[in-house]
């Protein structure tokens, strides 16, 4: 049940969500009962999924047909009905592509001052990484011209191109990680100070380059920006990568996308006679030109493709007075599969956590708004595929919506609720983007909690979830995750249960379900979900993206050329 309201909420949550958007306009804000909330819901399901029978839920695999079973089982029986036109599922056509034999990267340029040819080679996994994104047998890099292009941004809206002036054609794009102002303290600048935007991300990087026309993108790894070390990069873009299949019309592509070692780059910087620590103050500065560095880069490799289909599962709740109005709730349902096997031997990672958790919240959601009765707008409730390989499922649906995503309201994301006692806060990921913080405040007033703002924003979390496939196409998304403030045990008992995660369970055999859980800060937080929900349903504003923001463009374009929605 709700805690008693208290005055300070508001306030609390704008000092932790940011800036409040556009103070003078009015929004619709209904008023909310509590849901009636199953906590055995939670247990079953969460229980059902991350069991050793499950596999792992890795698409393609009988974990898959199984976990599609259920929630089909379980929509119908909360009382949704089929999403897509009858059925169920989304189909969701997948291609797998696995790089092999690669040859070193090899860099050349010509020494003026003592007139002689050079080379430079680097070995793959080590020193470099790369993959191909388009489906050929072979992918080729041959003498390449490398061009430094700063953070490879080009924002219209912010005054920023760093790509002014250049023809990227057969070209390969090396490139700086993370946003020009990452480094300032605060949340104030040209690219949101120390928040990451969409701008800094490898994803958007890639796509800007391939829209220049470049034939490669290289992105210079450095940890503290990255935000993760070069393990990482090294684990997770080597074997099998995973794309949606881009049909007959597909968007540009670079022949390959990769990431070098901050000390390589530095060496070939050097070789043109230039310096990365130079380079970089420059590129953070407004008007930056990029730089030919009069070198080539050329690298080859095999490609092995498989294709198959996966499935998004979707039910919705028809609205009572607004039908064609949507407000989308997701979280992915798949897992790792199998995975290193623990010194036990146990080899599944059953995903617990990750996201059995928040694939049993969308059935209790959906019981809870069922039993409440529809609400003006029809709630949509979507669990997606191939989430662990790239947010595929949710970007594949947004890409190919069901319902049309100017007609989409908003929506909310579940990403892995980390099973703990009551927390007297929530964090905020993404915070003062978009109108729905407004939403958020009035919610944060109903359940007695505080805003937590994101510790980490030049980490860019708000980028690496479902949502985000929504938002970058324009559809405002709240995510909002488990605040770290417990209620008995304060903030050192909250951490330290979250690092346990982290260090012994997360993508690990250990992320199990465990009998003795205690659920109430599950519940808890899934009541302020199911009050944010329940107040965009009910409501007939239409939040917007705050002026600035990358996303509300997009929101604004899509809502022009639409003839009914927002």
């Amino acid at each position: 049940m709700f805690k008693h309201t208290f005055a300070a909420a508001a306030a609390l949550c704008l000092a932790a969500c940011g800036t409040a958007p556009e103070e003078g306009q009015q929004l619709d804000i209904p008023d909310v009962q509590p849901g009636e909330l199953s906590e055995e819901t939670m247990k079953d399901i969460t229980r059902t999924l991350a069991s050793d029978e499950f596999e792992g839920r890795m698409p393609g695999t009988a974990g898959e047909d199984k976990t599609i079973a259920l929630l089909t089982e379980k929509f119908e029986a909360a009382g949704l009905e089929p999403g897509n036109n009858g059925s169920w599922v989304q189909e969701v056509p997948l291609v797998e592509i696995t790089g092999k034999d690669y040859a070193p990267l090899i860099i050349k340029g010509e020494d003026a001052e003592n007139s002689y040819d050079f080379e430079l080679s680097y070995d793959f996994f080590d020193e470099w990484v790369g993959v191909a994104y388009r489906e050929e047998v072979r992918s080729r890099l041959d003498d390449s011209e490398l061009v430094f292009v700063g953070y490879g941004i080009n924002a219209p809206e912010r005054g920023w191109n760093d790509y002014e002036g250049l023809d990227m054609a057969g070209k390969t794009a090396v490139i700086l990680v993370n946003d020009p102002d990452y480094e300032t303290e605060g949340l104030e600048g040209q690219f949101s100070g120390r928040a990451m935007t969409f701008y800094g991300r490898w994803t958007y990087k890639y796509e800007e380059a391939a829209r220049q026309g470049a034939a490669s993108a290289i992105i210079v790894h450095d940890t503290e920006p990255a935000s993760y070390g070069w393990n990482v990069v090294s684990s997770s873009w080597t074997g099998p990568q995973a794309y949606a299949q881009r049909g007959d019309d597909p968007p540009p592509m670079t022949a390959m996308n990769g990431w070098i070692q901050k000390d390589a780059a530095s060496e070939i910087l050097a070789a043109a006679g230039q310096d990365l620590d130079e380079l970089t103050a420059a590129a953070k500065q407004e008007g930056f030109t990029a730089v030919p560095l009069g070198l080539t880069a050329s690298t080859s490799f095999r490609n092995d493709i498989r294709t198959y289909t996966s499935q998004n599962v979707i039910g919705v709740l028809p609205g009572a007075e607004a039908a064609d109005e949507y407000v989308i709730h997701t979280a992915h349902w798949d897992h790792l599969g199998r995975c290193p096997a623990a010194p036990d031997g146990d080899d599944i990672c059953n995903g617990a956590v990750d996201n059995a958790t928040g694939t049993a919240a969308l059935v209790a959601l959906a019981q809870a708004h069922v039993k409440a009765g529809a609400p003006r707008r029809s709630l949509v409730f979507l669990a997606v595929t191939a989430e662990e390989q790239g947010l595929l499922g949710a970007d594949y649906y947004a890409a190919n919506p069901i319902f049309p995503l100017a007609q989409t309201v908003g929506g909310i994301n579940m990403d892995a609720f980390k099973v703990m006692p009551e927390a007297s806060d929530v964090t905020v990921v993404g915070g003062g983007k978009s109108q729905l913080v407004r939403f958020l405040e009035a919610a944060l007033k109903l359940s007695g909690k505080t805003a937590t703002p994101d510790p980490t924003p030049e980490a860019g979390f708000y980028y690496r979830s479902d949502h985000f496939a929504l938002a970058k196409r324009g559809v405002p998304m709240f995510y909002v995750r488990d605040g770290e403030d417990l209620v008995e045990g304060g903030k050192e008992a909250g951490a330290a249960i979250s690092a346990e995660y982290y260090a012994d369970r997360y993508h690990g055999p250990k992320d199990e379900f465990e009998e003795d859980w205690d659920w109430s800060g599950v519940m808890s937080n899934l009541q302020l979900l199911y009050t944010l929900g329940r107040m965009l349903g009910d409501s007939t504003s239409w939040p917007n993206w705050v002026d600035g923001d990358e996303f509300k463009a997009v929101r604004d374009d899509s809502c022009a050329k639409a003839e009914a929605g927002c």
